[in-house]
């Protein structure tokens, strides 16, 4: 799911780029607002887990590869689809200038993908469905896979305007591999969620812990 640079026209990325900047901004209010010395550790954690998530790739058919992202779990627990946003973009930052994971030019696209469609998709589903299944299990489970499927259909999506390959073998490619890799990614969700909620309750958003009590964890 990581856009390399020669898979996308510079003035593509571009626009993508100044989409991003505009959640960026927002995001980074979000941690102005938020981040308090409590929370740092939590965000530091998320931020290596998130990265450790990423760092296993599975390769997907023309020359792209699938992987876990993780945004879900993160606007789940600091209470924020922001928060999803201000992460991974400090990760794909790192693996992009650093381990070359990821292009330049198309880190806008790449954020925008993972951070914010993850982040939102992951956050929304999960708090729409828990008045409805009053369980986090049953709530966090879809969140998180829907917050893995959806932001690579939405990366085949902007390889086909890129012109990189056609969009009904993309997203059949990315899809599947995705709705394979998004179980994974909603169990680990699902499990992650009940060790904080268990260990440290105090870190969770205060939205999950409420619900998290009346519904159940199981």
């Amino acid at each position: 799911m990581h856009i390399p640079d020669a898979f996308m026209p510079i003035w593509q990325g571009a626009f993508y780029w100044i989409i991003t900047l505009i959640f960026v901004a927002l995001a980074l209010r979000w941690a102005k607002n938020e981040m308090t010395e409590e929370r740092i550790p939590m965000v530091a954690v998320l931020a290596a887990a998130v990265f450790a998530l990423m760092s296993f790739n599975l390769p997907v058919s023309m020359g792209t590869s699938g992987h876990l992202v993780g945004g879900a779990l993160v606007a789940i627990v600091l209470g924020s689809p922001f928060a999803a946003v201000f992460i991974l973009t400090l990760v794909l930052i790192v693996q992009g200038v650093l381990f070359g994971d990821g292009g330049i030019t198309t880190m806008g696209a790449n954020i925008i993908n993972m951070g914010v469609i993850g982040g939102f998709v992951g956050y929304y589903t999960f708090h729409g469905l828990m008045p409805i299944t009053k369980n986090l299990s049953l709530s966090a489970f879809p969140a998180a896979w829907l917050a893995c499927f959806i932001p690579a259909e939405a990366c085949a999506v902007e390889m086909y305007f890129a012109g990189t390959f056609p969009l009904r073998e993309g997203l059949i490619a990315m899809g599947l591999y995705h709705a394979l890799i998004g179980i994974i990614e909603a169990v680990i969700t699902v499990l992650a969620l009940k060790l904080i909620l268990n260990v440290r309750p105090d870190l969770m958003d205060d939205k999950v812990k409420v619900n998290g009590s009346k519904g159940g964890t199981s």
